[in-house]
């Protein structure tokens, strides 16, 4: 079900494979999401399966592709950025982009019993508020919204211990970095070209960036551009020349020499896996 108000959207749905049609995700592929998945289900984000030990949140931005292999119960809320625009209400509400703008890790939230319940009750009111048709329907929709991301962040924040200022610095710095690679990865390919972007040295950059994660700046780059690549390949009709083109690599040759190293497969060969 959507909501819309004007231009803005805002759905909620059943995430689980015996209720969810491939189309709905692909209508809603330009929405932001939230999925609430419950304990033992299996669901593949992008390329990676994963198995949930816990209830979790999962903060999912634009064009990820998402599939529930073994998933009963789930939830799934989704909106434009003309409902809720992250970028805006993360400065709002001192969210630090934790939850989105996040390209080095998958962002979920694992939740124990009193928080996974604590969530449900709130989308439980959101599924109440979707079946109302006053004046204050849109804006009670955001409120609800705003507390399932303002209580992550803070249950984000409390399982990294993120206790001192210098430690929510230095995720801080992280998340920056991170914006940056989502932003001009398709034609910034270097450590320098960010640390350019950040005023500092590649070696700064190396740095500070591995106070706070395992993936080295240049991993968290070629990541970035793996996984687009990926996501062509698989669903899309483009030729892998197009996709070099599109990456900001002239030379298709090396594009693929590039693929093939970082997968193990060069990327004709993952496009036949794949379908």
């Amino acid at each position: 079900m959507i909501k819309e108000f004007s231009f803005k959207q805002f759905g909620n749905l059943e995430f689980s494979k015996s209720s969810l049609q491939d189309n709905v995700l692909t209508a809603i592929d330009e929405h932001i999401k939230i999925l609430f998945i419950p304990k033992n289900a299996i669901i593949q984000v992008d390329f990676q399966e994963i198995a949930m030990k816990t209830d979790a949140l999962l903060f999912i931005n634009p064009n990820v592709v998402l599939k529930p292999c073994e998933t009963v119960g789930g939830q799934l809320m989704h909106f434009n950025k003309d409902f809720y625009c992250i970028e805006i209400h993360d400065q709002e509400v001192a969210c630090d982009g934790i939850l989105y703008n996040n390209v080095f890790e998958i962002p979920f939230i694992n939740l124990n019993q009193v928080q996974s319940d604590d969530m449900q009750r709130i989308i439980r009111e959101i599924q109440v508020e979707m079946s109302n048709e006053d004046s204050s329907t849109e804006e009670m929709l955001r409120i609800l919204l705003k507390m399932i991301i303002l209580k992550s962040t803070r249950i984000w924040k409390e399982q990294h211990q993120l206790g001192t200022k210098d430690q929510q610095t230095d995720v801080q710095f992280l998340r920056k970095f991170s914006k940056l690679v989502e932003q001009h990865y398709k034609t910034r390919h270097t450590v320098a070209d960010y640390a350019d972007l950040l005023f500092v040295t590649p070696k700064n950059l190396s740095k500070k960036i591995g106070l706070v994660s395992k993936a080295t700046p240049n991993e968290i780059i070629k990541n970035r551009i793996i996984l687009e690549s990926k996501r062509l390949l698989a669903h899309t009709a483009m030729t892998v020349k197009e996709i070099a083109y599109r990456l900001n690599y002239e030379d298709d040759a090396y594009f693929i020499r590039f693929f093939t190293k970082n997968t193990g497969i060069s990327p004709i060969t993952f496009r036949k896996q794949f379908k």
